[in-house]
């Protein structure tokens, strides 16, 4: 289970590559069911795998014209504060048994599983679904500030609670909200991502014991794939 792990957390890297999301959603379910990691703690790998993961992404995205700061400033402000604000003090005021029903009792790690899986539902669906106004790459950039800041916010909440990345809400949202070329909001995304992820890694620091070496393995093979993701994603044409 272990080597089908390590395989499965070089794809991570790949998605995030390629797509500028999707990295996250399989993070949490590789730690939790190939690598035997406990949900809660999970969620906290996720947001450093995916945060380190991201920015070294990001880095050939920047030099290749394809990172907006501009948008990455205004969507990620609000979408940080909301991560850390989750680790750091939203997380560990969830009690261990959140409530029963009958003989069936909802941990916090259960309730987690049941976050993640909704935010699964939603991303296939959002992913799956053919948006042509996501296609427009010509279109002047125009900023709908509210709903860019309220958007930062609710992704920056729902990162901290299940450790998702939040780039399958993330890019469309720049399409939609900030009229970003598709590539360019990929490699947006990707900043985005990482900064929001890092630092609300920062929030579990010194609240629960991590396996570093795992961690940094997984980590390492994921950087691995975001350079072949990279690579690949230069091969794909835009949407027309």
């Amino acid at each position: 289970m272990e080597i089908i792990g390590y395989i499965a957390s070089l794809i991570i890297g790949i998605s995030l590559g390629l797509i500028g999301g999707g990295g996250s959603i399989l993070t949490v379910p590789v730690l939790v069911y190939l690598f035997h990691v406990n949900p809660v703690l999970a969620t906290a790998y996720s947001l450093f795998i995916v945060g380190a993961t991201s920015l070294v992404g990001a880095f050939p995205k920047y030099k290749s014209g394809e990172i907006n700061i501009r948008t990455a400033i205004i969507f990620g402000i609000p979408s940080i504060a909301a991560v850390f604000a989750t680790r750091a003090f939203i997380v560990p005021a969830i009690p261990t048994e959140v409530f029963s029903i009958g003989d069936f009792v909802v941990t916090k790690s259960l309730l987690m599983m049941i976050l993640f899986a909704l935010l699964m539902v939603f991303a296939s669906i959002s992913m799956i679904r053919t948006k042509k106004d996501q296609a427009e790459e010509n279109t002047v950039q125009q900023f709908n500030y509210p709903l860019i800041i309220v958007e930062g916010a609710v992704v920056g909440l729902l990162t901290g609670l299940v450790g998702a990345g939040g780039g399958f809400l993330i890019i469309p949202a720049l399409v939609l909200l900030s009229k970003l070329p598709m590539k360019q909001a990929i490699g947006t995304s990707l900043l985005i991502i990482a900064a929001k992820s890092l630092i609300g890694f920062t929030g579990d620091l010194g609240k629960q014991s991590m396996d570093w070496t795992l961690l940094l393995t997984v980590t390492g093979l994921a950087i691995i794939g975001i350079f072949i993701g990279n690579a690949l994603s230069k091969k794909v044409s835009p949407p027309v």
